[in-house]
């Protein structure tokens, strides 16, 4: 009995262990200059947050788009660099790159790439993404839109 009892729990603590994902990508289109009429507080927060500071209309019309936000964690001491990959709507087969160096020290950290203003206007909205955490050189996991090939 006693043994079951430590097998239960050594499982129960097993199954709480907390997992964390090295990558997470959070994405926001922003359509239209209304400063928010949803429901949720937390979308009509985030839209407040992306217009803070565009004062005239054709500042808020620079703020529309696509914004990604990155939450990630690596190893401390290598050196560390998010790969942003996309295709846009009118740029045809064109991969667009954007990248961000990361902070050696840091074991994990929050970057935002942002498809805005006349680059959205000019050449559509994203299709299809990917972006990949490197650490010295190589991919050591990578997210990516369902279209990505």
């Amino acid at each position: 009995m006693k043994l079951l009892s430590i097998a239960v729990l050594s499982l129960l603590m097993i199954g709480c262990a907390k997992t964390t994902d090295p990558l997470i990508v959070k994405m926001q289109t922003v359509r239209d200059q209304g400063m928010g009429n949803e429901d949720d507080p937390m979308a009509r927060h985030e839209r407040i947050r992306r217009f803070h500071g565009a004062v005239s209309m054709a500042e808020r019309a620079q703020r529309l788009g696509q914004y990604y936000t990155i939450l990630w964690q690596a190893e401390v001491g290598v050196k560390k660099e998010i790969l942003f990959e996309y295709q846009q709507g009118k740029s045809g087969s064109k991969i667009k790159t954007m990248k961000r160096q990361l902070d050696v020290n840091a074991a994990s950290g929050k970057e935002e790439f942002s498809v805005i203003g006349d680059n959205y206007f000019d050449n559509g909205r994203v299709m299809t993404w990917r972006i990949s955490l490197i650490a010295d050189g190589k991919t050591i996991v990578s997210e990516q839109s369902y279209l990505w090939e």
